[in-house]
């Protein structure tokens, strides 16, 4: 999002006012006490597919509180995490203090990712509800594609398009949504709390999102020069999109028995030749 579109804006203060909520982590959903005593905050779906980041140096965009940025740093990696919050960012940095983990952070927008980051990347990291954030995919594709080294790969991870498309309504999985959202139409949303189950009231409650089909992602990022190695469709979840889902542990969620399987997220890497 440019800066001076409105969605911008709106989603800014949103999450500004989430993350104090998020940091505060009332519900346990971020298991930010765990995460100090050691634990990583990665799933199995990332932590399996990653591989080896030790040396390898690490820019996770969309950020938010860094928990994965200092999961990453924990690893080995030499990371730096970007975000257009502010209030994220503090509670990033603050955590790194605690925990000594060696981490840079960076607020701005992530378009604007290629001038505010120093360098070449080996890794440049975006996962779970990043993408649906920024309305035009190919633009983020040919950011993500300069920030790496020659040999230096995409790893994404994000609920897939297909499960975005449904609400669950009375116990049934409906088609609510288009599959494609126009740059210039954002899907508005007013939610009254964040979506970690804390009851504290958002005072910004709006957000703008877009749609992005799976096909689109992968265009953008073959066009914007990558390489796609791995393409994963997963039956699992790290957060229940739809009430009905059931935990699997290892915070991941499926569908419940019954109901016919399809893909709830997805999972790429694309390396730069």
């Amino acid at each position: 999002m440019a800066r001076h579109d409105p969605s911008y804006d709106t989603n800014r203060a949103s999450w500004n006012e989430r993350a104090g909520i998020h940091l505060a982590d009332e519900t346990g959903f971020y298991e930010i006490d765990a995460f100090r005593a050691g634990k990583s905050s990665l799933h199995a779906i990332e932590a399996q597919e990653i591989g080896d980041v030790r040396a390898k140096r690490l820019a996770h965009l969309q950020c938010h509180i860094g928990l994965d940025t200092l999961s990453l740093a924990r690893m080995g990696a030499e990371v730096t995490g970007l975000d257009f919050s502010s209030s994220a960012l503090e509670g990033a940095r603050k955590l790194a203090t605690e925990t000594g983990l060696p981490a840079a952070f960076v607020e701005g927008n992530v378009y604007d990712a290629r001038e505010l980051l120093t360098g070449q990347f080996d890794i440049v990291y975006v996962t779970w509800g990043a993408i649906n954030w920024l309305p035009d995919i190919d633009r983020w594709a040919k950011v993500v594609a300069s920030l790496l080294a020659p040999g230096g790969f995409l790893y994404l991870a994000e609920s897939h398009p297909f499960a975005l498309v449904f609400e669950e309504v009375d116990g049934r999985l409906e088609p609510t949504y288009a599959w494609r959202t126009p740059k210039d139409q954002p899907i508005v949303s007013e939610t009254p709390t964040t979506y970690t189950g804390a009851t504290t009231p958002l005072v910004n409650r709006r957000t703008h999102e877009w749609m992005h089909p799976l096909s689109d992602i992968v265009g953008a990022v073959v066009g914007a020069g990558l390489r796609i190695d791995v393409l994963h469709e997963h039956e699992l979840l790290p957060w229940p999109l739809f009430p009905m889902m059931q935990p699997v542990g290892g915070k991941l969620y499926r569908l419940p028995d019954g109901m016919p399987r399809f893909p709830l997220s997805f999972s790429l890497k694309a390396t730069r030749s």
